[in-house]
């Protein structure tokens, strides 16, 4: 989960209202770049700037003083207030800011928002659900839009839009604890959710990650010293997918030379179909996530397949992986403007492991999965790379920590004496591996019925399993394997 703190803006300085209210005010800094700075060393990978003086007259008023800030720091920036209309918004993503969020322009225009997606892609693109009383606000929480939350997200599905940042303003700046009641509400309609309002220590932050929010945005509680941003990151990484969330399920589409394929223990591959096809059916049959393995870049010596990704990406609304060949940073940043969520790095991870460090601390832990492909060795085992080819000698266990060390947010473990042989998933391997991580383990190789994907979840403590097989040659649905799970309480 994302820790990321604010800086609200008010004639060029850092401050915080309290709901909202700008006769009372409290100024914290004069000095923005500094203040993004100590954000920038502790840790965070995102900071959420919002021009409130914009918010208000409808127009930037703060963009340069903003712009400091992007060319100051090395980590993402995302940039609210006063962004309502296509110029404003097109002048900040071209000149570095990560993500744009709209509030006011989402009621009262959602074609611009259509035309921000089209032309940047969702994952640029960021609306605000200001909340009070229950009602949506408008023009720096001043005014009543008059319209019901509900009918407000009815109209943003329409546009595409994945992420959200839910504040509900009797709740910002009061330390009082956010609405999570809510929270899950919003996730329910499909939307990414970044929780806001009224944070007041480390006890929300667990309870936003265990709740399976993508972020949580954090004021006045770092400026009045009840949050230190490393531990909220710590704890953020401990907490998320590992207390409260449901299971994910999550298939799986390896493609080679344009198609999707599947084989056993990583050979005789054939061929299973379309992979833009394939991951809409995904998305559309409820799949909690979706993995694209590029399987021959790395031996090809070539970059993943970002055509198909943008592809592929346009047509699912579920968190999207994609991995094969990443080894810069410069493929990470182009796979997530093309429209992935997170990037699964598998050789690159072993013959640079500083490479996972610096990705990691660019784009945060929650973008960065590492792919370990473990074989058995006598009593443990070894970590292979190059789809399968070259046993690294690695401990897999002492790999899979050297990785979270790094800061890997997750890790996809496959067995490759199981793999595509549907004799269920190696569960020893994946308890030792879960048991000895504080982040998600997916586990991978070898199902073959629902009974295989319980047990992963049972037997081995996985946070999630991937499969593909089972999945692409309709033996087994996606509902069918939750409406079991559910039956058995997981």
């Amino acid at each position: 989960m994302l820790i990321i703190p604010a800086i609200d803006i008010v004639k060029g300085k850092c401050v915080r209202l309290f709901k909202g209210d700008f006769s009372k005010m409290k100024e914290y800094s004069s000095d923005l770049l500094s203040v993004a700075k100590k954000f920038e060393d502790s840790g965070v990978s995102r900071i959420h700037v919002v021009d409130l003086d914009a918010a208000k007259k409808g127009e930037p008023v703060n963009i340069e003083a903003i712009l400091k800030i992007v060319r100051g720091v090395n980590i993402e920036i995302e940039v609210g207030g006063g962004i309502r209309n296509f110029e404003t918004a097109e002048y900040y993503l071209r000149n570095g800011v990560k993500k744009i969020v709209l509030g006011s322009a989402a009621l009262t225009n959602p074609s611009l928002i259509k035309k921000l997606v089209e032309n940047f892609g969702t994952e640029r693109i960021v609306v605000a659900l200001d909340l009070k009383n229950g009602g949506v606000m408008t023009d720096g929480w001043l005014k009543s839009s008059g319209i019901s939350f509900e009918a407000f997200l009815d109209e943003l599905k329409k546009t595409g839009v994945k992420e959200l940042i839910f504040t509900d303003i009797d709740k910002d700046g009061t330390l009082k604890c956010p609405n999570f009641d809510l929270l899950k509400e919003l996730m329910e309609r499909g939307f990414e959710v970044i929780i806001s309002g009224g944070v007041k220590d480390l006890g929300d932050v667990k309870s936003a990650a265990s709740r399976g929010a993508k972020g949580i945005i954090i004021g006045t509680a770092f400026y009045e010293g009840k949050i230190n941003l490393k531990e909220a990151v710590e704890v953020a990484q401990r907490f998320a997918a590992k207390d409260g969330l449901r299971k994910r399920i999550i298939p799986c589409l390896d493609v080679k030379n344009g198609r999707v394929v599947k084989g056993v223990g990583f050979k005789n591959l054939r061929d299973s179909g379309d992979p833009v096809e394939m991951a809409k059916f995904y998305s559309d049959s409820s799949a909690d996530e979706l993995v694209f393995l590029d399987i021959s870049a790395t031996n090809e010596g070539r970059k993943t397949m970002t055509e198909i990704v943008e592809k592929v990406a346009k047509e699912i609304s579920i968190p999207f992986t994609v991995g094969g060949g990443i080894s810069t940073v410069e493929q990470i940043r182009e796979l997530l403007n093309a429209g992935a969520d997170k990037v699964s790095i598998n050789s690159a991870a072993v013959k640079k492991p500083d490479f996972i460090t610096k990705a990691s601390r660019i784009f945060g832990s929650q973008c960065i999965v590492v792919a370990i492909d473990a074989k058995k060795n006598g009593k443990s085992w070894n970590v292979f790379i190059n789809s399968g080819e070259i046993d690294t000698g690695l401990n897999v266990i002492e790999w899979a920590k050297e990785m979270e060390r790094r800061g890997a947010g997750e890790v996809l473990l496959t067995s490759m004496d199981k793999d595509g042989t549907k004799d269920g998933y190696d569960t020893e391997l994946t308890k030792v591996v879960s048991g000895a991580l504080g982040i998600p383990v997916i586990a991978s190789g070898g199902a073959g019925s629902v009974k295989d994907l319980a047990e992963a979840f049972t037997l081995g403590n996985a946070d999630a399993v991937l499969a593909a097989s089972i999945f692409h040659y309709n033996e087994i649905s996606i509902p069918e394997v939750r409406k079991y799970l559910l039956s058995i309480n997981l």
